[in-house]
C-alpha cells in the first residue's frame, strides 16, 4: 500500500512495507507508532519525493486540498510514481481520494488504517524527510529553517485565500467610521458650547440669536468682536433675518470688553469647530458610500447611521445576520432588558433600532409594533447582505420590498380604530341576530304602538280579525258593568 502525504515543501509519497503492523497499531490505538520514529521506519518507506518550485505552486496545491481536488502538479506526480502500481493508496481525505480514482483510475483507502499512518508521518516527517523538510523541525537534524520558513509562507497565503479579502466587503472600515463620527459630534458640540460661554462674555445676546454650533464659529470668527458686526456681510453664513437681529443686537450688547489675545485665542477655537464640521461631513460621506456596498439592503430599511451603529454594536455583518429578529430589536439595550428582568419588570421595546426614520414617524403607542416588524425585515436584509453572493451590488430590492411592507404595517395601525361600527350595523351587515333596541316598541309619543306586534295563527283555531273585536267589545262590555 502507498500513503500520499502533504508537506509545506512538496508532495511525499510512502511504501507500507508491513501492512499487518499497521492494521495492529490502528486496532490497538496506542500510538505506538507515532512516539517510536524506528517502529515506524520499519513499517514504511519514503517511495518518491516532488518538491514545489515556489510558494504559487504550493498555494496551488493547498487550495486545491482544501476543497478536496486534485492539483495539477499531484495529478503528474502520481501519474509517475503511482498510477501503474496495483497496490492502493492511502489518502488523508475521502474527498480526494474519490478526485484520484476519477482522474487516474488509482484505487484509494480513507480508513481507521490510514488516520494512524497520517498521525505518525505527521508526528515524525522530519526523521522520514531527512529533517530539512520538516515544518517543525522535529528529529530529523539538518537545516530546519527552510522548513519552518515554507510552512510559514504558505499558512500566510493559505489564509489569505481563506479570507477572500475585498476591499468593498470590510465591515471594521464602517465600524470605525461610525465610532469616529460619534466621537466628532461629541467634540463639535463640547466644543460649541465651550466657545459660547467664553464669546458670551463679550457678547451674550448672539447666543440666543444664532442656535447652531457652527454657524455661530464662523460668525466669531468672521467678526472677531461685537463693534465690528455692524460693518460686516454675514450673507454667506446667516440669513438676511438673523443677520439683521445679531447687527442690531451689536449696538446694544450689555457685554465686557476683550483683549487682542482673548480675539486669537476664540478664533483658534472658531477654525477648530469648523475643520472639525467640515471633516464630519466628509466622514459621513465616506460611510455613506462604504455602507452601500457593504449592507445596501439594511441601508435601504433603517438608513446608512442606524445600519452602521447596528453593525459595530454587533461586531461585524456576519456576526448580526446570526442574530434573530428579536435581538436586533433590543440591540443596544442590553443594560435595561437585563435590569428588567431582573426586577421582574417589563422588558424594553427597542433598542438602536429605535432611531430609524421609519420608528421615529409612528405614534407612541406604536413605537413598539412597528419596531418589531422592522427588526424582522431588518433580520432578513442583513442575512442578505452578508451572506447572498450578489447581496452589494445591484438595486437593494429585499431592502426596498421591506420598507415597503413596513410602510404598508405602519399604515395599517393607524387606520386601525379611525372608522367606529355600532354593534347593531355590524349585526345587520353580518346576517347576525341583532340586539334588542330599549323602546324599539313604542311609539312616537311613547304610547304603545299596537301596529308593531306580530300574531301567530294557529292551526287549531285561528282566530280572524272581526272575532278578535268582538271579543275585545265583550271584554270591553264586561269591565264596564
Amino acid at each position: 500500500m502507498l500513503v500520499l502525504f502533504e508537506t509545506p515543501s512538496g508532495h511525499a509519497l510512502f511504501k507500507v512495507v508491513d501492512e499487518a503492523a499497521v492494521a495492529a497499531a490502528a486496532e490497538a490505538g496506542n500510538g505506538a507508532l507515532e512516539s517510536s520514529p524506528g517502529a515506524l521506519s520499519s513499517v514504511l518507506k519514503l517511495a518518491a519525493f516532488s518538491r514545489f518550485t515556489d510558494t504559487t505552486a504550493a498555494l496551488a496545491s493547498a487550495t486545491a486540498l482544501v476543497e478536496g481536488k486534485a492539483s495539477k502538479d499531484l495529478r503528474k506526480f502520481l501519474k509517475k510514481h503511482a498510477a501503474g502500481e496495483a497496490d492502493k493508496l492511502a489518502v488523508g481525505d475521502a474527498k480526494l481520494g474519490a478526485s484520484i480514482r476519477e482522474k487516474l483510475g488509482v484505487t484509494c483507502v480513507a480508513d481507521a488504517s490510514s488516520l494512524t499512518l497520517m498521525r505518525a508521518i505527521r508526528a515524525n516527517l522530519g526523521d522520514l524527510l531527512g529533517g530539512a523538510d520538516a515544518p517543525d523541525g522535529g528529529g530529523g537534524g539538518g537545516d530546519t529553517d527552510d522548513g519552518r520558513a515554507m510552512a510559514l509562507g504558505l499558512a500566510h497565503s493559505l489564509s489569505r485565500y481563506k479570507l477572500k479579502f475585498s476591499p468593498d466587503k470590510v465591515d471594521v472600515m464602517v465600524v470605525q467610521a461610525i465610532g469616529l463620527l460619534d466621537e466628532l459630534d461629541k467634540q463639535v458640540n463640547t466644543y460649541g458650547m465651550r466657545l459660547r460661554e467664553w464669546f458670551g462674555w463679550h457678547f451674550p445676546e448672539m447666543s440666543k440669536i444664532v442656535t447652531e454650533n457652527v454657524a455661530y464659529a464662523r460668525a466669531v470668527a468672521a467678526m472677531r468682536v461685537r463693534t465690528a458686526a455692524a460693518g460686516m456681510d454675514f450673507s454667506s453664513i446667516l440669513d438676511a433675518a438673523t443677520e439683521a437681529e445679531l447687527k442690531a443686537a451689536a449696538v446694544v450688547s450689555m457685554g465686557t470688553e476683550i483683549s487682542d489675545e482673548d480675539v486669537t485665542n476664540m478664533a483658534s477655537l472658531c477654525s477648530q469647530v469648523v475643520t472639525l464640521s467640515e471633516y464630519r461631513t466628509t466622514l459621513y460621506d465616506y460611510l455613506r458610500s462604504r455602507m452601500a456596498a457593504l449592507a445596501p439592503n439594511l441601508t435601504a430599511l433603517v438608513g446608512e447611521l442606524v445600519g452602521a451603529r447596528l453593525i459595530a454594536h454587533a461586531g461585524s455583518v456576519l456576526t448580526l445576520a446570526k442574530y434573530p429578529a428579536s435581538t436586533v430589536q433590543i440591540l443596544g439595550a442590553e443594560k435595561a432588558l437585563f435590569r428588567a428582568l431582573k426586577t421582574k419588570h417589563a422588558t424594553p421595546k427597542y433598542g438602536l433600532i429605535y432611531h430609524a426614520s421609519l420608528v421615529g414617524q409612528a405614534a407612541p403607542k406604536l413605537k413598539g409594533k412597528v419596531s418589531r416588524v422592522l427588526a424582522a425585515k431588518c433580520s432578513l436584509a442583513v442575512r442578505v447582505d452578508a451572506l447572498a453572493e450578489d447581496g452589494g451590488s445591484g438595486i437593494p430590492e429585499v431592502g426596498l420590498d421591506g420598507r415597503a411592507k413596513v410602510e404598508a404595517r405602519l399604515r395599517s395601525l393607524e387606520d386601525k380604530g379611525t372608522f367606529s361600527i355600532s354593534r347593531q350595523g355590524r349585526a345587520r351587515d353580518t346576517g347576525a341576530k341583532q340586539p334588542r333596541v330599549p323602546g324599539a316598541g313604542k311609539s312616537a309619543t311613547g304610547a304603545y304602538a299596537a301596529g308593531a306586534d306580530m300574531l301567530l295563527a294557529s292551526p287549531a283555531a285561528a282566530v280572524t280579525p272581526a272575532a278578535a273585536d268582538a271579543g275585545a267589545d265583550a271584554v270591553n262590555g264586561d269591565a264596564g258593568a
